[in-house]
């Protein structure tokens, strides 16, 4: 396999910009090939997750390439939800690993801003399985509920689950303050974090990357400069949040991270620094754990400590990740490497000098998502032998289940939020719950009411057309059916309490 380096990258400023998404593109490319050693590439790989709905072009691929005097070069736009810039580098890096092309330029980029936020919400959940979305759940809703999730698996109170999300808010926004070209340049304080709105229980504004406009270049090529692509993995997950055994590990992104661990040949301590799709505080925390850098529920911990810090033994996300330098979705992939590319090369504020960095990028809610691991090529690096515990499983084939009908007209919450950003339709503030039926079975459901939520509470089920609706039991109607159980129980035929088998023959 060629080897594959990184020549000139290059991004916009992310924030709200005026100018035209092709020109926001044709930007960071230029300043890209500028600072390449090669002007000319012979292929254009672009990471776009929806322009048709946010800016209402489609065919941008050709788009590009004409707006940058490059018609007559192959192009081609990637799409993977918003890990599609990670998507992108992955199609350029098997271009050149296979020798089919010696360079190729590698763009991502999003217009966003220009749009309410209802209207985004509701192009972003676009993304997520179609009966989750028609109860009104979002990409915060589902993110909010795999939290709760996280929270009770791991036994964390309240305070202390607020402690970890706002460590990470904290200490993302600060590192954006040193980033130039973050949408966010000012830290902020705990007593910010605490008085921002809830977006969706327990996640709050700061827990939440903002809508941004923006763009990434990166220049690859097989003839060797000082930073090398070393190793890429990819891995998809189940698209619904019913139909996951695990909510609060990102399968995708473990496979993903194995893949790039083996074709780097390191594992997670041989890792210096890292960018990892913070898309929600809760996010980082979770992904910590499945690249293998924390146990399962120690990454809030690490992060409190400050073992993950711009100055602490293993810094994530230096930039200010998708919380603070922003995240304009078809972007944000791209702009990882961009960010690890200047830290290997000395061009950040810190003076440590890193050897190698990894990015991890998240497509949808987790579904398929991308780990990419970066070196310097003209310094000796010791290998670490050790290597992730998890293995990739075998992949099957397995046929998609249509949402299922309510067994009984009971349950219990599995997880559950409390939505009051809503998309366009729905109203806040929105109960919204994964419900267990008797036979194990999960249903997306939306509550009639935003009371006594709680893991494990039983509830009352039932559908109107495609719609489930849930209603917490309260305990005069527990203490109700338990009196009528007992009745049916002594008032019960003597020969059928003796012989209950013979009886139902």
């Amino acid at each position: 396999m060629q080897a594959v380096y990184v020549s000139g990258v290059s991004m916009t400023k992310f924030g709200k910009d005026p100018r035209p998404l092709a020109e926001i593109f044709c930007q960071a490319a230029l300043e890209a090939l500028a600072a390449s050693k090669e002007q000319e590439v012979e292929a254009l790989y672009i990471g776009a997750m929806n322009p048709e709905e946010f800016v209402g072009e489609s065919n941008i691929a050709s788009q590009i390439a004409d707006a940058m005097g490059l018609t007559g070069i192959p192009a081609m736009r990637i799409e993977t939800a918003s890990s599609a810039g990670a998507a992108a580098i992955q199609a350029g890096f098997q271009a050149i690993a296979s020798g089919y092309y010696r360079r190729v330029l590698v763009l991502g980029g999003e217009k966003m801003t220009h749009l309410s936020t209802s209207a985004t919400t509701r192009i972003l959940a676009e993304v997520i399985d179609k009966q989750e979305r028609q109860c009104g759940a979002t990409m915060p809703a589902l993110a909010a509920m795999i939290t709760e999730k996280y929270r009770e698996k791991f036994r964390l109170s309240q305070s202390r689950l607020e402690a970890m999300l706002c460590s990470v808010a904290l200490k993302n926004h600060l590192n954006g303050s040193r980033n130039p070209l973050a949408q966010f340049q000012q830290a902020i304080t705990r007593e910010a974090y605490l008085a921002s709105k809830l977006v969706a229980t327990p996640l709050r504004l700061y827990d939440c990357s903002p809508i941004t406009d923006g763009a990434a270049a990166v220049v690859l090529t097989s003839e060797k400069t000082d930073v090398r692509l070393s190793g890429i993995g990819q891995g998809t997950g189940p698209l619904s949040l019913r139909e996951r055994d695990n909510f609060t590990s990102f399968l995708a992104t473990r496979i993903a991270a194995v893949r790039a661990y083996q074709m780097a040949e390191t594992s997670p301590q041989g890792i210096d620094f890292a960018e990892v799709h913070d898309a929600f505080t809760p996010f980082e925390i979770i992904t910590t754990e499945d690249l293998g850098f924390f146990p399962p529920g120690k990454g809030g911990e690490a992060a409190i400590e400050g073992k993950t810090a711009f100055d602490g033994p293993l810094p994530i996300n230096p930039s200010g990740g998708l919380k603070a330098r922003g995240h304009p979705v078809g972007a944000s992939g791209l702009a990882q490497i961009v960010e690890v590319v200047k830290r290997l090369r000395g061009q950040s504020p810190s003076k440590r000098q890193f050897k190698r960095g990894l990015t991890q990028s998240t497509g949808g809610l987790a579904t398929n998502n991308f780990v990419t691991i970066l070196e310097r090529a003209d310094s000796p690096i010791i290998q670490n032998p050790g290597l992730p515990l998890f293995s990739p499983p075998p992949a099957t084939a397995r046929k998609k289940a249509p949402p299922p009908a309510p067994t009984s007209d009971e349950g219990e919450i599995e997880t559950f939020t409390i939505l009051y950003v809503t998309p366009d339709g729905f109203l806040p503030p929105l109960a919204l719950a994964l419900i267990r039926q008797a036979d194990g079975r999960l249903i997306m459901a939306q509550g009639e009411d935003s009371t006594h939520l709680k893991i494990g509470r039983e509830v009352y089920l039932r559908q109107i057309d495609d719609l489930y609706l849930f209603t917490v039991k309260s305990q005069l109607q527990k203490v109700q059916e338990s009196l009528k159980r007992l009745l049916r129980r002594r008032t019960a035929s003597p020969s059928e309490e003796e012989n209950p088998v013979d009886n139902k023959l």
